[in-house]
């Protein structure tokens, strides 16, 4: 998914999208033009909604039609946002990503396109591709002697429903998910509402 100017994407959805807008210069950036004064006048509800489905496909990485697929799946069963937020998270690049093994998402669905990464010891090049609980994670033996991989910073925390092991460079998804309102920047209802229209 080509996604263009991510300054500029920024500047529009919010400074959480993209690792690129959590320095300090796109801060300084931010609180200049707010002190500046905005002659915008107050965005209406179908912008709001549009602005958080935005997030969510740019978050994640991945296309309009992906995005509509999920939220299909998601209004089809009782617990909407939990769902939602389980089938965007136990995608494959997703889980490289919160692993550690890469330091961004787009990162990770490169790795997992260009063959670096197994799920149950069977090479998968599709980023897209579902996890179950039970799955586990690795990088294939020829590649952990990459760069990549030796560079990566260990220090930062899996979430809980994932088991790492740093050595083997190998990661067990324990369990599904849980959806916490505070954890994330992603407003799921508001995209719910807009397709609902």
């Amino acid at each position: 998914m080509k996604i263009g100017p991510k300054y500029k994407i920024c500047k529009r959805l919010g400074g959480g999208i993209f690792e690129k807008c959590q320095t300090q210069k796109f801060q300084l950036s931010e609180a200049k033009s707010k002190k500046g004064g905005s002659r915008r006048r107050g965005m209406s509800d179908y912008g709001k909604q549009l602005i958080e489905k935005q997030k969510v496909r740019f978050s994640y990485g991945i296309t309009e039609r992906q995005l509509r697929k999920y939220v299909d799946l998601a209004m089809s069963s009782a617990d909407t946002v939990n769902t939602m937020n389980s089938l965007l998270e136990m995608r494959l690049d997703n889980v490289v990503y919160r692993a550690g093994f890469a330091s961004t998402r787009r990162m990770a669905r490169q790795l997992v396109s260009h063959g670096h990464i197994q799920v149950n010891g069977r090479k998968l090049k599709v980023p897209s591709h579902l996890l179950a609980v039970g799955d586990e994670v690795s990088v294939k033996d020829g590649s952990k002697n990459k760069l990549v991989f030796k560079d990566r910073d260990m220090t930062e925390k899996a979430p809980k429903w994932l088991s790492v092991d740093n050595k083997k460079m190998t990661v067990l998804v324990k369990s599904v998910p849980v959806y916490e309102q505070g954890a994330t920047i992603l407003d799921y209802q508001s995209v719910f509402e807009f397709y609902s229209r």
